[in-house]
């Protein structure tokens, strides 16, 4: 479904130019789940912003369904958000803030769904039960509930497009224990049967991942399962030992 094709991205800056991926490759099937790791830096949001068409590569190519995705604009870029959507870390800054949660969600249902399609009350307040927030959070706006429910319904804003691989970055990082909670089984119901990338902080959220990635300094370095990895006693079992995993 996704093949990403040694791609680098390096950015340019007054002294140096600092290279954030470096030659990436790696494939990804049909509902299958892909885990990222590494540490801060890795560079693993930008691979997400790569993948989103939010960055354009330096080098590489990035094929979706065969069809290579660098460099998309208008209807083409339109059509990549349709099939490719991506549950950032910053919940509330996903969001307008001069806009309702209820607008926001029926904006991206006008402008990626077909016209049979089309936004309805009924159908926004479906969406939001089904990541456990009441009909009645349709009226509210970011700053009116908490990063927990807006992240749930940055959740509910991906599922309404029905996309064929949904990234999901650090998407309960900042959160507390409860709200953490709450959104990872929300993100579990919006990824059983669907291909998914989660970049992850905490390990244990890509343990039943179908393969990890472990990226140090912009390049993979290790790549298996969850198993796989913890007998290799590289670097991925280090990053475990760190978090007591």
């Amino acid at each position: 479904l996704l093949h990403v094709d040694k791609v680098s991205m390096h950015f340019d800056g007054d002294a140096a130019r600092t290279q954030a991926v470096d030659a990436m490759t790696f494939s990804l099937y049909e509902r299958e789940r892909l885990g990222l790791v590494g540490a801060s830096g890795s560079g693993k949001s930008t691979t997400a912003k790569l993948l989103t068409g939010l960055l354009t590569p330096t080098e590489g190519r990035i094929l979706l369904a065969g069809k290579n995705i660098v460099g998309t604009s208008g209807r083409a870029r339109k059509e990549l958000c349709r099939h490719v959507q991506m549950v950032f870390q910053d919940a509330h800054g996903s969001f307008n803030p001069r806009r309702s949660i209820g607008a926001a969600i029926s904006e991206t249902i006008r402008n990626l769904c077909p016209p049979d399609e089309q936004p309805t009350d009924h159908r926004v307040a479906a969406l939001l039960d089904e990541v456990e927030l009441p009909a009645s959070y349709a009226a509210r706006y970011p700053h009116e509930i908490s990063g927990g429910e807006c992240q749930r319904a940055a959740i509910a804003r991906a599922m309404a497009v029905s996309p064929d691989i949904l990234i999901c970055d650090e998407a309960t990082s900042a959160l507390d224990t409860e709200s953490e909670r709450l959104v990872q089984e929300a993100l579990e119901n919006l990824m059983r049967n669907r291909t998914t990338i989660v970049i992850a902080h905490r390990l244990s959220t890509i343990r039943k991942a179908d393969e990890i990635c472990v990226m140090h300094e912009g390049e993979i370095v290790e790549r298996g399962r969850h198993d796989e990895l913890i007998t290799m006693n590289g670097y991925y079992k280090r990053l475990c030992d760190m978090q007591k995993f």
